[in-house]
């Protein structure tokens, strides 16, 4: 049961906005869309959920470019523009706030997506190792991309402010950018597949320079304290690495918080511990970032209250939970049990696993039925 002392269900200012706790739905993809763009399904499952401190869309591409996955939203559109109205119309008359993830895949996409069947765009021509990609054709190696020549970067980075533009458009209170889990601004970042000898490659400087320029891009438009960012320090998904990730993100968060953005939104699990798990970097980020500080990686309720209550975080996003119990900051608050995620229906489509997960009160009805 919540008490007077519990951080997680207290309000924070986020820039102009009033949030009534500090959990957030994280950004989780859900291949829903038709077309590529969302539709009333979508309408209804953000509404559903509007009782977070803040909801981060499922990640969403600005261009036909960035496509890598099937179904997924786009915010490059005007028809995807009035699918997402219908979705912040619905969550705003809920009484909740709620942001677009940016999404470009980069090297994580396929010919198949690409317009003309070209290759897809990365800092570096490198391709995943590891795992396939989900195509039209069925499972597929992922295609080798091709590095960006230094004159198309400006063009990408438009791209990302279209996007903003766009998101504005369709009545998104902000916007979150995709630096994370190995998709383009992550592959500029990273020295695992960053090769590149010009300006955005080598040094740290110049690796985060993309990702910079993009912030700069979005912030002109949406204003820096209505702009967030979610990067990956340790993750390896999408065949993923780099040498020394505490340089590179500790330069990345002193230079987020020089652009007084919104929020940093930090993706490092909790669960294991040394000497199984490396270093963690997140401390040195919160160290470096001083705008708020939003944490991911596998909390519960009181693994989220004692980051909040140590000063770790300021915010916590819960990505499963949330799928799954779209009232999940009432049962946190209430002790309450939460239904427990269907993971076969992750990214199928129709409206099962996506909309009809039973609130608490559905939920002892159905249980006191039986």
């Amino acid at each position: 049961m919540t008490t007077a002392s519990d951080l997680l269900f207290s309000p924070l200012a986020l820039g102009p906005l009033s949030l009534p706790n500090r959990l957030v739905m994280a950004p989780m993809t859900r291949c829903r869309a038709e077309g590529h763009v969302p539709t009333e399904l979508h309408a209804r499952y953000y509404e559903q959920r509007a009782s977070a401190g803040l909801i981060i869309t499922e990640a969403t591409q600005v261009s036909p470019q960035g496509i890598g996955y099937l179904r997924t939203p786009g915010i490059h559109t005007d028809a995807q523009v009035e699918g997402w109205r219908l979705v912040t119309d619905a969550v705003h008359r809920a009484g909740g706030r709620i942001f677009a993830q940016l999404w470009h895949v980069g090297r994580a996409s396929h010919v198949s997506f690409q317009p003309n069947r070209q290759a897809p765009v990365s800092s570096s021509a490198v391709a995943i190792r590891k795992g396939h990609a989900h195509t039209p054709e069925g499972p597929q190696p992922y295609s080798t991309p091709r590095a960006l020549e230094i004159d198309e970067i400006p063009g990408v980075v438009a791209q990302f402010e279209h996007g903003a533009r766009q998101a504005k458009a369709a009545g998104f209170d902000g916007v979150e950018l995709h630096a994370a889990n190995g998709y383009i601004i992550d592959q500029f970042l990273r020295d695992g597949v960053n090769r590149r000898t010009d300006r955005y490659g080598g040094s740290v400087q110049n690796r985060a320079r993309f990702l910079l320029e993009i912030t700069d891009a979005v912030t002109a438009v949406f204003g820096a304290d209505r702009v967030g960012v979610r990067v990956s320090p340790r993750a390896d998904f999408n065949d993923m690495s780099d040498s020394d990730p505490k340089a590179l993100f500790g330069h990345v968060a002193a230079e987020l918080s020089a652009r007084k953005i919104g929020y940093l939104h930090v993706v490092e699990p909790i669960s294991a511990e040394p000497p199984d798990a490396p270093e963690r970097v997140s401390p040195l980020l919160r160290d470096r970032f001083r705008g708020a500080f939003m944490a991911n990686g596998g909390y519960t309720r009181e693994t989220a209250e004692r980051a909040l209550r140590s000063g770790a975080a300021d915010l916590v996003s819960f990505g499963a939970p949330f799928l799954a119990n779209p009232d999940l900051p009432e049962r946190l608050r209430r002790g309450a049990p939460l239904n427990a995620p269907d993971v076969a229906t992750f990214y199928s489509d129709g409206p099962r696993g996506f909309v009809d997960y039973p609130h608490l009160g559905e939920a002892q009805a159905a249980s006191a039925a039986l």
